[in-house]
Order: structure tokens, then C-alpha cells, then sequence
């Protein structure tokens, strides 16, 4: 595997081999055996805290190779290791408590008819976790991400399949994680990584693989979804696969602070030259003076929005066609047109369509399909019933965004609780009056959303996130001395659980 320079697309250094299916099947096998050494809660939570330790220790090497292999820039980078290393900390913190254990205990009670057995319950992991790592998001979303730290806070080992785009980082990253579990006392095989497009596809059909996390287009995700549907075993698939993230903005907003809309929107398309999957690529603003506000202020900042370069060549091209072929469909006009700049590097730009179009369907449905990279579609909109007849032909989303007025909010009157609840069946998070780029790892946070953005409806940011990795076992009329301590009446590891109907701890 080469490490390529996406500035200038040369290749860099040859960092690794494409793994066999042999070598899978080692690395598999390997972490299967570590199963057992990641039982302990404390070790895990050793674990977690020592890799967030060695990341932050190898952060300049770490930062200058991400930014070697994607051009996301120093600053961009570094907090991105920051959130990684949070996530790693934030999830030993959830072991440490314990809650996600989901321990309840129904003593036997014969006064009940009919009369109940006694029955405890709580999760216990799945097994060998295979992460898929992002394009976009090389540590966050890759090797150390949160898919990773999740699925060993769950208390699963690790195969990763490096990203194409980023293999040296993988490398380095991968190699603090095993660093990590070494001063845990655990074998460094809880985390190995693997290289290359057949070792992807054998990752998902191995046997003694229980799960797996992706982050990706619909394309290479739904293949690997299919793939592990397919198994004589079928397995858990928590796929990331693509996202429109819908913008909706009222007539109130738009008359009350037009400017500030179109300006916020600009900084949100081209945040990391638009290859953020929560980016805001259909806008549905009203027609007329204050829309047409709106649509000045875009191009306004647009305009002074420097070239940048994409991930990958491939890409680049992917990019460029998708946003011709937006632009040829009927009706389609582009106020600043998204182009090619020197060397690998591209424009910013944005199209606008009346929102009829839309409605209508048709060819202008490309419309309604993500574009990765700096261009959004604004749709002008006469009326909420088309913008209803738009949002009603959108598939899911991760994000879905609503602008309100002040008085509009305030108010929470039927137009504007309509438009949310019209939203809300089509995302995981639902925004009002802000952007949807930056998603904040929170106990709260729900990073997903109805398919195609998801396969499933977990999170992959968040505490909930580990319950992915997670299966839940009931023990009825067990005999203490054979019961979990999770599970004992003495709760001798002191861990919060519902017993009897009430909470404790």
C-alpha cells in the first residue's frame, strides 16, 4: 500500500502489503484469542486510557502523516486527535461506571400469577469487531476512532481495515493502540489492522468476525452490509453510508437574517472542502426578496472561499462529474459555479433549482443525492407545501436543519412544530438555527438516522454507541455461586442496576 499525497497526487512512500486471505484469517484468530484478556473491566479501562496517553505522545508524527496523506491541515488535524483521544477517555469512563451493562435483577416472587422465576440480566460482547475506517476522518473515524474505542470498551478486540487514503497514519495510530494495551497488561493483539480491498471483503465474511462498523459511500458500504447478511451466520452491520442533510429556511428567518444564513451556510459546505458527512447539500429557501438575500450572501462568501484539495484523486474526478451533471439538468443555474482548480485542488461552488423541480421528480432527483465535496443545492421554494413535497421524496439522513425567526420560534405555533416533526422523521439529529458540521461527542449525541445514512439505528458518537458491540443474556434460577458478580446480589462490583422495579446506585 502506498501513501499518497493527495496536494499533489505522487506517491509517497510504499508503507504496507495488501493483506492475504491468510493474513486475515491470522489476525482474526489473534484477536478472537484476546477475548478473554479483555474481560476485565479494569484492564479495559487501563486499555482506553494509555491509548488516549500514546496518541497525545505521538501527536506531531500523527498530525504531520494525516496531514501528508488527506491535506486537512494542521489545525483541522489536531483537533480532530483531540476529539479522538476525548472519545478514548470519555468511553473509560463509561466502563469505569458500568450503566451500560444494563444490569436488572426480578427476584422469584410466587405472589405473582403466574408466579416469576428469578431473573437477571445484563450485556455481555458480541466478540471480534471489524472496523471499517473513513476517508474523511483519519483518526477520529479510522484506526483509533470511535467505532474502535467503543467496540473495546464493549470489551471486543479489534481487526481494522485501513482507509486507502491514509495507511501511514493507520500505521502509527495502530501502533500506540498495541503500545496501549502492552502497559494494560493485554495482549497487543486486542487491536491489529489490515490492508487492502480483499482483505475488507474476507474481514466481513470470517466466521469468527461477531460485528462490524463502517463509515463510507452507499456503494462500498451496502455491498459489505449484503455481504454479512449473506454469511451462513448473519452478523450486526453498523454501516455510515451517505447523507443529504436537508436545510430547511422559513419565510420569517430568511426575512429576519438572510445575510447571516447565507454566510453560515457557506461555512459549513466547504468546512474540510465539503468532505464532512454531515455537510448541508440541499437548502430549501423561499422564493423572493429575502431569499434572494439568502442566495447573494452565499455566493458572496463562496467568492472569497479559497481552492482546496480532496482526499483522493478519484474523488476529485467523482466530484466534478457529479456537480456537470447537476448542473446540465433543466432549470439549473449555478450563481458560483463549483470547479477545477491547480493541481488536485477544487472550488467551491452551489446550484440552485426551483423547489417545483424537485417535487416533480424526474431526472432533477440527482438533486436529492449527496455530492461529496463543496457544493450544496439550493432550492427556491413558493409556498410549505412544496417544501413538504420535497422532504417527502428525501431519504433518510443523519442531520436534518430548520432556520426559524425569533418570533416564529418563539411562538412554537403549528407551521413551524409541523416542519420539525416533518424533519424529524427523516434524520438522528435535528437541528434548529444552527449547521449541522461538528457532531459533539456527547451521552446525548445520536450520530445516525434512518437509511441510507444508517444500516442500523445505533450511533457511532456517543456512550450509546457501545451497546452496538453488545448482546444482552438473561440468567434465570442460577444458583448464586454460578451467577456473574455482575449479576450477585451483593453487587460486589458496586455497579448501578435495577433491582426489583427500583433503580439502585
Amino acid at each position: 500500500m502506498w501513501s499518497v499525497d493527495p496536494r499533489t497526487g505522487k506517491q509517497r512512500e510504499r508503507v504496507a502489503v495488501e493483506a492475504t486471505a491468510a493474513d486475515v484469517d491470522a489476525a482474526v484468530r489473534a484477536a478472537h484469542a484476546a477475548r478473554g484478556a479483555l474481560a476485565d473491566r479494569t484492564a479495559r479501562i487501563a486499555l482506553l486510557r494509555a491509548a488516549a496517553e500514546e496518541l497525545e505522545a505521538a501527536r506531531e508524527e500523527v498530525v504531520a502523516s494525516a496531514d501528508a496523506e488527506t491535506a486537512l491541515g494542521p489545525a483541522r488535524l489536531n483537533g480532530e486527535l483531540g476529539r479522538t483521544t476525548y472519545q478514548l477517555l470519555a468511553f473509560a469512563d463509561e466502563v469505569a461506571d458500568g450503566g451500560f451493562l444494563d444490569v436488572v435483577i426480578d427476584h422469584a416472587d410466587t405472589s405473582l400469577t403466574p408466579p416469576r422465576p428469578d431473573l437477571r440480566r445484563y450485556k455481555v460482547p458480541l466478540g471480534v469487531v471489524a472496523v471499517y475506517s473513513a476517508s474523511n476522518f483519519p483518526l477520529a473515524f479510522s484506526v483509533p476512532g470511535g467505532d474502535t474505542a467503543s467496540a473495546l470498551a464493549a470489551g471486543c478486540p479489534v481487526v481494522v481495515k485501513a482507509h486507502p487514503d491514509h495507511p501511514a497514519t493507520s500505521e502509527l495510530c495502530v501502533a500506540a493502540l498495541r503500545r496501549a494495551a502492552a502497559r494494560a497488561g493485554l495482549p497487543e493483539d486486542v487491536v491489529t489492522v489490515v490492508h487492502g480491498f480483499d482483505a475488507g471483503v474476507e474481514l466481513v465474511k470470517h466466521p469468527l468476525v461477531a460485528a462490524a462498523g463502517f463509515t463510507g459511500s452507499i456503494r462500498g458500504g451496502r455491498a459489505l452490509f449484503d455481504a454479512a447478511a449473506a454469511r451462513p451466520v448473519p452478523i450486526p452491520f453498523h454501516g455510515e453510508l451517505g447523507s443529504l442533510n436537508p436545510v430547511v429556511v422559513t419565510e420569517e428567518a430568511a426575512a429576519e437574517r438572510a445575510e447571516r444564513i447565507g454566510s453560515g451556510l457557506a461555512g459549513s459546505m466547504t468546512m474540510g472542502t465539503g468532505q464532512f458527512c454531515t455537510k448541508p447539500g440541499l437548502v430549501l429557501a423561499p422564493e423572493g426578496e429575502a431569499g434572494d438575500r439568502l442566495v447573494e450572501a452565499l455566493a458572496g462568501a463562496l467568492g472569497e472561499a479559497a481552492p482546496g484539495p480532496l482526499l483522493d484523486t478519484r474523488m476529485r474526478e467523482a466530484f466534478l462529474a457529479g456537480v456537470r451533471a447537476r448542473a446540465e439538468l433543466e432549470d439549473v443555474t449555478a450563481p458560483v459555479a463549483a470547479s477545477a482548480g491547480e493541481e488536485q485542488a477544487v472550488g467551491a461552488g452551489f446550484l440552485t433549482v426551483p423547489a417545483g423541480r424537485l417535487a416533480a421528480g424526474g431526472p432533477h432527483e440527482l438533486l436529492l443525492e449527496e455530492c461529496f465535496g463543496p457544493v450544496t443545492v439550493v432550492a427556491r421554494y413558493r409556498d410549505t407545501d412544496e417544501v413538504g413535497s420535497v422532504l417527502s421524496k428525501l431519504p433518510g439522513n443523519l442531520t436534518a436543519t430548520l432556520h426559524l425567526g425569533t418570533e416564529e420560534a418563539d411562538r412554537g405555533d403549528g407551521e413551524a412544530a409541523r416542519l420539525l416533526g416533518e424533519l424529524t422523521g427523516l434524520a438522528g439529529r435535528v437541528l434548529v438555527n444552527g449547521w449541522p458540521t461538528g457532531v459533539a461527542v456527547a451521552p446525548a449525541q445520536h450520530h445516525g438516522g434512518p437509511y441510507p445514512a444508517t444500516t442500523s439505528t445505533s450511533t457511532s458518537v456517543g456512550a450509546t454507541a457501545v451497546e452496538r458491540w453488545l448482546r444482552p443474556v438473561a440468567y434465570q434460577d442460577t444458583p448464586e455461586a454460578l451467577l456473574p458478580e455482575e449479576l450477585r446480589d451483593d453487587n460486589p462490583l458496586g455497579l448501578p442496576r435495577r433491582v426489583d422495579g427500583r433503580r439502585e446506585i
